[in-house]
């Protein structure tokens, strides 16, 4: 999670910047954020397929192969009982 809350906290200081100077930003327009989104679901299509023709199950590719290549490696939290380190 510290690395998303990091890179969160880098983009807004570099808005706070860009809009102190008066300077647009060079990010992409949403709707191209969007096409970028619809890649990398669309990339997904052909194996999910594949599972269901091939009568795999789904949803265990949904949370692990899928959800991985869609939003990368996710924070783990602590297991029962161990403390957390941010």
């Amino acid at each position: 999670m510290k690395p998303y809350l990091l890179s969160l906290a880098a983009g807004l200081l570099v808005g706070v910047i860009y809009s102190l100077l008066n300077v647009r930003s060079p990010a992409p327009p949403t709707i191209a954020l969007v096409g970028l989104l619809g890649i990398l679901l669309g990339e997904q299509v052909v194996p999910l397929a594949k599972r269901v023709i091939g009568g795999e199950p789904v949803m265990a590719y949904l949370r692990t192969g899928c959800a991985n290549h869609v939003l990368g490696r996710l924070p783990e939290g602590a297991a029962p009982g161990e403390s957390r380190r941010s």
